[in-house]
This record gives structure tokens, C-alpha cells and sequence, in this order.
């Protein structure tokens, strides 16, 4: 476990901590790719826009919170921690303060919802029930989708789908296709962040029963997974602009290729604490990705 010098039980900064600013790429990068779409469709509209960054961001700070304190009660963050310090497991904050939290960020997810219901539908206050219910989900209840090999699966979904589709959808009252393909690359990136986490964790989770992938099918079965993801997310701005969907422009992700060469091979050779900065440079990959995918497709729109 890291040390965390300065911050007292209970302050402003173990909020910070527990809400795990690093991981917010994430949430902020289908947001990105989505209004992007959007705007070759006909969009942006600024009011959306705006609500989804926000409803992005609480839903993900919300899940954070959920899995920082189901985690410690279910016994998967202890002294032995690899990664970053966690706040309840830390003490720097009890189960039921982040419980608590958990619930007002949620609340406050929940009135975004209700005015993107009210310019969009009711189609997406139903994305934001189960956005929330899945974050839940993901550590708590009775079937943690996290302690049972799922949590990639859905970190790709709501990540990737979900959160770049959504973010078109409430801009344009539909998903057009492009958003679609557009999704692939974010949550495959998204869902690579979780695979260095879950590779570094593999010893830890196996003995709290947390059956990640990367427990059930062992560190190659991880690098595997994590080489693949990498590589539908370069593939797809090439595909885009081979099949006419994009032009040139359309290729700007992979001026961030090598980047990912370089942490593809870290991966394979770091465990345990050294690849906690790797899990660092995979969230800043996204969102360098998602950038430069956003930037890509306003200006390389095939020509109709």
C-alpha cells in the first residue's frame, strides 16, 4: 500500500482520493468520441453536451466510491494492496461516509438524467438506471459482476457503447452508425485500464475469492486480452477510413501507436507494484486516443 502523507481522516482530500481523479479519463473519453459523432451527424447541442460530460463524471466518481468501500467489506483491498491507497481501507474514511457519498453522487447523476429525459426521452433516464445499477453491480450486491470474470464485459459496454452511443443519442434523438464503430476503440481502451489492474491484483484477488479474468485465465490469458484490446483500437480509425466512413484526417489516433507499442511491452514485463504507473499510462493513452479520435473524425468526415 502506498503511503498517503497530509491527508487527515475525514478531509476534503480523502474525498479526492476516494473519488480517483486519474481514473476520470474514462468517463470523460466517450463523452469526447460521442459529441464528436454527433457533430458529423448535425450536432453538437451544448446543453447535452455539457449535462453528459457531468453525468459522465458523477457516474463515475459514484462507482469509484462503491468500489472503494465494497471492496474492503468484501475483503479485497487489505494491508497487502498493491495499488493505490484506498480510502475506507486506509481509514480515512468509514464504510458509511463513502456509503453515504455513494448515494448524493448518484442523486445528483440522477437530476442530470432527469433534464437529458426531458430534451432527449425517457430511453435515456433508463441508460442512467442501469449505468448506475451496474456500477453498483460491479463490487456489490449479491452477484459482484467484478468477483465473477464480467466486469471487463460490462466496462467494455458502458464504457465504450453505452457512454459514447448515449452521448450521440441525446444530442441527435439517434445513433448513427458511425457512433457505433466509434464506441469500439474507447471501451477496448477503457476495458485495458481494468486489465492492468486486474493483472497486477491477480495474487490478492485470487486469495479474496475476486475471480477476475485475469484469475481464472492467468497472466498470459491477460496479456492476451490486453493485446487484443489495443489492437481493435487501432484497427478501427483504419477500417473507418479504408471503407470511406472517415478520410485521412480519420488516422490521427495513430500518431499515439507508438505509445501503445511501448506499453504493451511494459505490460509483458512489469508485475505486482510496477504496474501501477503502467495503469497510469493506459488511462492517459485513452484519453490521448479519444482526443485525437474526436479531432480525427470533425475533420475527417468522408465527403457525401
Amino acid at each position: 500500500m502506498q503511503a498517503v502523507p497530509a491527508i487527515r481522516p475525514g478531509s476534503l482530500s480523502a474525498w479526492i482520493l476516494a473519488a480517483r481523479p486519474k481514473t476520470l479519463s474514462a468517463a470523460v473519453a466517450p463523452v469526447l468520441v460521442g459529441t464528436a459523432t454527433a457533430q458529423a451527424a448535425g450536432g453538437p447541442r451544448w446543453g447535452p453536451v455539457a449535462a453528459a460530460f457531468a453525468g459522465a463524471l458523477l457516474l463515475q466518481i459514484g462507482a469509484n466510491f462503491a468500489n472503494d468501500v465494497f471492496d474492503y467489506e468484501k475483503g479485497a483491498d487489505t494491508s497487502e494492496r498493491l495499488g493505490p491507497t484506498r480510502a475506507v481501507q486506509a481509514g480515512l474514511l468509514s464504510p458509511r461516509a463513502v456509503r453515504v457519498g455513494m448515494v448524493v453522487v448518484f442523486a445528483l447523476a440522477l437530476l442530470v438524467g432527469l433534464y437529458l429525459t426531458s430534451v432527449s426521452g425517457p430511453v435515456i433516464l433508463l441508460v442512467g438506471i442501469a449505468s448506475i445499477v451496474s456500477a453498483i453491480a460491479y463490487t456489490g450486491g449479491p452477484y459482484p459482476l467484478g468477483y465473477h470474470g464480467l466486469g471487463d464485459l460490462f466496462v467494455f459496454i458502458f464504457f465504450g457503447f453505452v457512454a459514447v452511443c448515449g452521448t450521440a443519442f441525446v444530442q441527435l434523438g439517434s445513433v448513427p452508425a458511425l457512433s457505433i464503430w466509434a464506441s469500439l476503440p474507447v471501451g477496448a481502451l477503457a476495458t485495458a485500464i481494468l486489465v492492468v489492474n486486474n493483472l497486477r491484483d491477480v495474487d490478492t484477488d485470487r486469495a479474496a475469492g475476486k475471480r477476475t479474468l485475469a484469475v481464472r485465465f492467468g497472466e498470459r490469458g491477460a496479456l492476451g486480452e490486453y493485446f487484443g484490446l489495443l489492437a481493435v483500437a487501432y484497427l478501427v480509425p483504419i477500417g473507418l477510413v479504408v471503407s470511406g466512413r472517415l478520410s485521412f484526417p480519420g488516422l490521427l489516433p495513430l500518431v499515439t501507436l507508438p505509445s501503445a507499442v511501448l506499453l504493451c511491452r511494459d505490460v509483458a514485463r512489469e508485475r505486482g507494484k510496477a504496474l501501477n504507473p503502467l495503469l497510469a499510462r493506459t488511462a492517459k493513452l485513452l484519453a490521448l486516443f479519444a482526443l485525437c479520435f474526436a479531432a480525427g473524425i470533425f475533420w475527417g468526415l468522408a465527403p457525401r
